[in-house]
C-alpha cells in the first residue's frame, strides 16, 4: 500500500535542493562533506540553495557542525557553532540541524540549551548523535524536554533498516511530542519497512559518486583531488515510488 509520509533529503549544493523539490521532498538538509558526516555549508551555498528550494519547495534546514569526528565541543568550537546558527536563520532557513554531548556520552544539555536558544523560533532537529550516546531513550527523553521539534535517528545502528526495533522504541517514547525521522541507509529497499513502524519521517541522502580524470580516481578526497559525491534524481525518485509516490 502506498505510505506517505513526509521526506527529508541530505543535500550538499543548490542542484541537490532543486532535485529535492522536484521530487516532492518536504524539508532539505542543507551541509558540506557528507563524505565526513557533514559540515557547516558556506554562506553562498544557502543563499543559492534557498533560492533552488524556491518560496513554495521544501524547508531547507542547515547542518551545524563545526568539525568532523565526536560531538563534543570546546568553547571556541560551541562559539563558532552558536555564530553559525544566528547567521543561517537570519539568512532565511527554516531550521537548524544541530547535536552535542558531554564527555560522558550523553546529551550536553547546558550547550543545547544555548544552541537552541540562538535559533530563536526556527525549527531545531536533534541529528544523529543521538546514535553515539549510552542511552538513545534517555536522549530523546531530554531532546523533548528541550523543546526540540524532531530528531534524527539510525535507533544507533549504523543503518536504519538495523536499528529498526530501537526505532520503534522511539516512537513509542516520543508519544507524538517530538517528531521521529529515520535516517541512514534509506533506501528504495527499506523505505517503506521504515515507513510502516510509524516513523514522522525519512531522511536520505540519495547519493551518487563522480569519478573525474576520465574514470581513473587520483588520490583521495582528503588530498584533493579524489571523486566527489551529488544528489542523484533517479536514486531519489526510486525512494519515492517504493513508498508509492
Amino acid at each position: 500500500m502506498p505510505q506517505h509520509i513526509p521526506l527529508e533529503i541530505a543535500v550538499q549544493d543548490p542542484a541537490g535542493a532543486r532535485i529535492a523539490r522536484d521530487v516532492g521532498a518536504v524539508r532539505v538538509e542543507l551541509a558540506q562533506a557528507l563524505a565526513l558526516g557533514g559540515l557547516t555549508p558556506s554562506p553562498a551555498t544557502l543563499e543559492l540553495a534557498l533560492d533552488a528550494a524556491g518560496a513554495d519547495g521544501p524547508e531547507v534546514h542547515v547542518l551545524i557542525r563545526p568539525r568532523a569526528g565526536g560531538f563534543h565541543y570546546d568553547a571556541d568550537e560551541l562559539a563558532i557553532a552558536e555564530r553559525d546558527i544566528r547567521w543561517a536563520v537570519g539568512a532565511g532557513a527554516a531550521g537548524v540541524v544541530i547535536g552535542a554531548l558531554d564527555d560522558g556520552g550523553l546529551l550536553d544539555i547546558d550547550a543545547m540549551t544555548r544552541l537552541r536558544d540562538a535559533a530563536g523560533r526556527a525549527s531545531v532537529t536533534l541529528h544523529r548523535a543521538i546514535d553515539v550516546t549510552v542511552d538513545p531513550l534517555a536522549t530523546l527523553a531530554a531532546a523533548r524536554d528541550l523543546g526540540l521539534r524532531r530528531v534524527l535517528t539510525s535507533g544507533g545502528a549504523s543503518a536504519a533498516i538495523d536499528g529498526i526495533d530501537t526505532l520503534r522504541e522511539l516512537v513509542i517514547e516520543a508519544a507524538g511530542q517530538i517528531e521521529i525521522m529515520a535516517g541512514s541507509g534509506v533506501d528504495a529497499a527499506n523505505a517503506a519497512a521504515l515507513a510502516a513502524i510509524g516513523v514522522d519521517a525519512l531522511h536520505f541522502s540519495a547519493k551518487r559518486a563522480v569519478v573525474e580524470a576520465g574514470g581513473v580516481r587520483m588520490g583521495s578526497a582528503s588530498d584533493g583531488v579524489g571523486g566527489y559525491e551529488v544528489t542523484d534524481r533517479d536514486t531519489a525518485l526510486a525512494v519515492v515510488a517504493a513508498l508509492g509516490g
